[in-house]
């Protein structure tokens, strides 16, 4: 553990990059179709590079509407938004 965390403080990577969103789990027969989610966060103006599952979350990498970056993770019956990082 000590050495993990050496290496981390060396590469100068915060624990918080480390961290997962905390999704609720819900059957996967409860989840919004992905083609669904992609078509509804695209109609909302963000600009979609990558779209994928991690965990119980569906999480984004692109741009919102601003032109900014955006990383965003959200639950996949839902789609609330679990956790975001803004650039």
């Amino acid at each position: 553990m000590v050495k993990i965390l050496a290496l981390v403080a060396a590469l100068g990577v915060s624990g918080a990059a480390f961290a997962k969103a905390d999704c609720t789990a819900h059957p996967k027969s409860e989840w919004m179709k992905e083609s669904d989610a992609r078509a509804k966060l695209e109609a909302e103006g963000y600009k979609i590079k990558k779209f994928k599952v991690d965990g119980n979350c569906y999480e984004i990498y692109g741009h919102n509407k601003d032109g900014k970056k955006v990383e965003i993770y959200y639950d996949a019956k839902t789609l609330a938004v679990v956790k975001s990082e803004v650039e």
